[in-house]
Order: structure tokens, then sequence, then C-alpha cells
């Protein structure tokens, strides 16, 4: 059954929010880059600092970041992405707000952790090293956490899961989305809450 006007101008309604949102993150990332870069010298040898400065702030290295760092240091953007995608620290997608890591150190990856890597992606829909496009969710795979006898391990945001299977990603992801479906609930009846103490 198609969806009606009403229900189209709605979504039409919420992605125009979600846009304008966005320009307004971009807009003010600007200018909080520009404050950021003014405290770094304009030598070439500056810009891993630069780079790690900005991941530290932002969690990940947006392209415009790079742009604004290539003019800053008088660099080709080329050359600001190659120095960045040469190093595996540095993110070139903004971090979930659940971050999901899959060990695959050798008794992981002995023991199945790419079996679980690969479980997470299908799951979320994602690939290792991005993001959900509601931010809910970032997966990485990391070489090794040290939990070597709990294998195969992962580690979501930041507590360790060992002896992982694919039924515990299915109770991992369940569980986050059972948690917003409660939070939103909460937030509705909140809302709700004060707007008839308001109206009284």
């Amino acid at each position: 059954m198609g969806k009606t006007g009403a229900e189209n101008l709605g979504e039409q309604d919420h992605t125009n929010l979600n846009e304008e949102a966005s320009l307004l993150e971009r807009e003010a990332m600007s200018a909080d880059l520009e404050k950021l870069l003014s405290r770094f010298p304009r030598e070439s040898s500056a810009l891993i600092p630069i780079l790690q400065a900005i991941q530290a702030k932002y969690g990940y290295i947006d392209p415009m970041a790079m742009e604004k760092v290539a003019q800053h240091l008088g660099l080709a953007v080329v050359e600001v992405y190659g120095v960045a995608t040469f190093y595996n620290q540095f993110r070139f997608h903004p971090p979930g707000k659940h971050q999901i890591k899959v060990c695959l150190g050798t008794a992981c990856h002995v023991r199945g952790g790419d079996i679980i890597l690969e479980n997470f992606e299908r799951k979320l829909g994602i690939k290792r090293g991005e993001t959900t496009q509601d931010r809910e969710f970032s997966l990485d795979s990391v070489a090794c956490v040290g939990c070597c006898a709990l294998a195969p391990v992962a580690v979501v945001d930041e507590e360790i899961k060992g002896h992982m299977l694919p039924s515990k990603v299915e109770g991992i992801v369940l569980g986050f989305q059972l948690q917003k479906e409660k939070e939103a609930r909460e937030k509705d009846k909140a809302g709700k809450d004060g707007n008839s103490e308001s109206s009284s």
C-alpha cells in the first residue's frame, strides 16, 4: 500500500531538518577548525599533530577538515589525505554512539573472530571502519585486546564481551535497540506530562 501525501510530506520535513542540522554542524565545525588550526605553525611538520588534534576533538577526520589543513599548511589535499590514510589511527567517518570493536588477534581469529565481525556487519548493515547512518553504531576491528583466554572477543562501548557467538551479536544489538525504544517512550511520556501540567 502506498504512502499518503501527508506521510510523504512528513518524511520530506524530516529529511530537510536533517539536512539543515548537518549544514549547521558543518558551519560550526568549520569555525571550530579555524581556531584549532591557529594554534599550530604553518609547517608541514605539524601535519600529524594537527590530524591527531582533529581526531581527538571530533572522533574522526572530515574531508572538509583535510581541505582546511591543506590550506593552512600550503599542501595539496591529496598529500594530507595520503598521510591520514597511511596511519590506521585516523578515522574518516563520524563515530557512532555505540562503538563496537571485534578482536582479530591470533587467538580470536582462530576461534572465529572474523565470523563475529561478519555477523556484526550483517546485523548493522555496515562494514568494518563504518558508522550506521543514524550514528548509533561504529564497527571496527582491533589487532588484540589482551583477553586471549576469552576468545573470540568484542569490545562494546569499552566493555569486554568474551566467548562471542553469532547469537550474542544479535543480543547485543537488540539490547541497544530496546534501550533506545525505552528512552524514546520515557521522553514522550515526560513531554506529555510537561504539556498537561502547562495547560492546567
